[in-house]
C-alpha cells in the first residue's frame, strides 16, 4: 500500500509539474471590432496548436477607453505579455521603459530579412524596436472612374493644379461634387496634408522650434481646402462628415474624390464594382512632392513578462508574412513584408496608389508629432472647431494658420525643455 500512495504521490506531482510548466500568455488587443477579433483569434489559434503548452488569453478593449483601461492595467501590475501598440502610444510605453526591445529577436528570426525598411524605421521610432508594427494607415486618393468621364476629366490628377480643375469640373454635373471632404471628427490629417503640399515640407517645426503651419506655403494649402468647400466643390453638409460619411459620399457617387486609408477600402470594394474606381497616389505640390500621412499599430511585448521568448514567438506568429497577409486583408492595411506587393489580391488598380506611395521617392509619408502632450487635444478639437469656423466662412487661412502655429510652437517648447 505505501508503494501504491507513493506512487499515486509521484503521478501527483508529474501532473502538477506539467501543469505548472504550461505557459499562459494574455494578449490585449485595443482597435476592436468583431471581425478584427474573429481574425486575430484565428491567428492566435495556429499559434497555440504549433506551440504546445502555451495558450493565450485575448482581452479586447473599446477603442474609445482603450488608453485608460491598459493604463489602469498596468498601473495596477495587471500588465500583459503582448499589447497591440498604436503609433500614438509607443513613445509613452517605450520612454517609460515598459517596453521590452526586440532587437535580439529580430536579428535572430527567420522573416526579420523581409521587414521592409519602412516597418523597421517605424519600429524603431522610439529607439529600439519596441515594437512589430502589422502594416499602415497610409493615405491615398480614391477616384471615381465614372464621374470622371462624365465631366469630360481624361486621366486622374496628378498635381494639386489638376485635382482642383477636376473637382471643379465634376461638380458641374447635377447633384454630384468634387470631393468628399472631411470636415468634422478625424479631419486633421487632411488639413495638415494640404498644408505640407502647398509649402513643399513635411517639417513640423524650423530648428529654432518654430511651427511651419503659418508659413505662406502652409496657409496657401489650408486655402485650398477652403477654397474646395467654398468654392462648392464639396459637398455642403461636408463640413460636418466624418469616416462614414465620407466613405459613404465616395461609394454612393455622391463625390469624385476621397483621400482615406486601406480600411476605407473594405466598405467600398463592398459597394462598387472594381472596375469603377482606382486609389492613385496623392497629387503633388509644387515642390512636385506629396506629403501623405501614415499611421500604423503593431505588437509590443512588456518588459515585465516572465515568458518573453513565448511572448516574442507569439508576436513572430502574427507578424510572419503568410499571418500578416491574411491581417492586412481582414483589416485594411497595408502589409509589412517585402514583396507582398506581388499577391494578386494587392495586385490591383485599388492597391496600386499605396504601393506607388511607398516606392516612389517623391511621396514622403507624413507622421505626426504625437510626442507632445497636447496634440489629442489640438488634432480632435482644436483643429476640427476652428477649421468648420474658417469653412463657413467666419476666419481666414492665415487665422488658422497663426493659432494652430502659436499653440504647436508652444507644446514643443515644453517639449523640448523637457528632453
Amino acid at each position: 500500500m505505501r508503494h501504491l500512495f507513493k506512487g499515486i504521490g509521484a503521478a501527483a506531482m508529474l501532473l502538477a509539474s506539467a501543469a505548472y510548466a504550461d505557459t499562459n500568455l494574455k494578449l490585449v488587443e485595443v482597435i476592436t471590432s468583431p471581425a478584427r477579433t474573429e481574425t486575430l483569434q484565428a491567428l492566435v489559434d495556429e499559434y497555440e496548436a504549433a506551440n504546445d503548452g502555451v495558450t493565450v488569453e485575448i482581452i479586447s478593449l473599446p477603442w474609445g477607453q482603450a488608453f485608460e483601461k491598459l493604463a489602469t492595467m498596468v498601473a495596477g501590475g495587471d500588465i500583459p505579455d503582448v499589447v497591440e501598440m498604436p503609433d500614438t502610444w509607443l513613445a509613452l510605453y517605450a520612454g517609460s521603459d515598459q517596453l521590452a526591445s526586440l532587437e535580439e529577436h529580430i536579428a535572430g528570426w527567420e522573416h526579420g530579412g523581409t521587414l521592409t525598411q519602412k516597418t523597421l524605421d517605424m519600429a524603431r521610432q522610439a529607439g529600439d524596436a519596441y515594437m512589430i508594427p502589422y502594416g499602415f494607415y497610409l493615405r491615398a486618393m480614391f477616384y471615381n472612374k465614372k464621374l470622371l468621364a462624365e465631366a469630360g476629366v481624361d486621366a486622374p490628377p496628378a498635381t494639386m493644379a489638376e485635382f482642383m480643375e477636376a473637382s471643379r469640373k465634376v461638380s458641374e454635373l447635377p447633384g454630384k461634387s468634387g470631393y468628399c471632404l472631411r470636415g468634422g471628427p478625424g479631419g486633421t490629417n487632411g488639413w495638415i496634408m494640404m498644408a505640407a503640399v502647398m509649402n513643399g515640407t513635411n517639417e513640423f517645426f524650423t530648428e529654432d522650434g518654430q511651427s511651419r503651419l503659418n508659413e505662406p506655403g502652409s496657409v496657401e494649402g489650408i486655402q485650398f481646402l477652403l477654397d474646395l468647400y467654398q468654392n462648392g466643390y464639396a459637398p455642403k453638409d461636408s463640413v460636418n462628415w466624418g469616416f462614414n460619411e465620407i466613405v459613404a459620399g465616395f461609394y454612393s457617387g455622391t463625390c469624385a474624390f476621397l483621400d482615406q486609408d486601406p480600411d476605407a477600402l473594405i466598405a467600398i470594394a463592398e459597394r462598387m464594382p472594381a472596375e469603377d474606381f482606382a486609389v492613385i497616389p496623392m497629387p503633388v505640390g509644387p515642390s512636385g512632392k506629396a506629403f501623405p500621412t501614415i499611421g500604423f499599430a503593431g505588437w509590443s511585448v512588456f518588459k515585465a513578462t516572465e515568458h518573453e521568448s513565448d511572448a516574442w514567438n507569439l508576436v513572430a506568429a502574427l507578424a510572419n508574412p503568410d499571418a500578416n497577409a491574411v491581417w492586412a486583408k481582414r483589416v485594411g492595411v497595408i502589409p509589412i513584408h517585402e514583396g507582398a506587393d506581388q499577391d494578386p489580391y494587392f495586385q490591383t488598380e485599388q492597391f496600386k496608389g499605396w504601393f506607388d506611395q511607398l516606392n516612389g521617392e517623391e511621396y514622403v509619408p507624413t507622421i505626426m508629432p504625437t510626442y507632445l502632450e497636447q496634440w489629442g487635444y489640438f488634432g480632435s478639437t482644436m483643429v476640427i472647431e476652428t477649421a468648420q469656423e474658417a469653412l463657413l466662412g467666419q476666419r481666414t487661412a492665415q487665422d488658422l494658420a497663426d493659432e494652430w502655429a502659436a499653440f504647436l510652437t508652444e507644446e514643443y517648447g515644453k517639449w523640448k525643455a523637457a528632453q
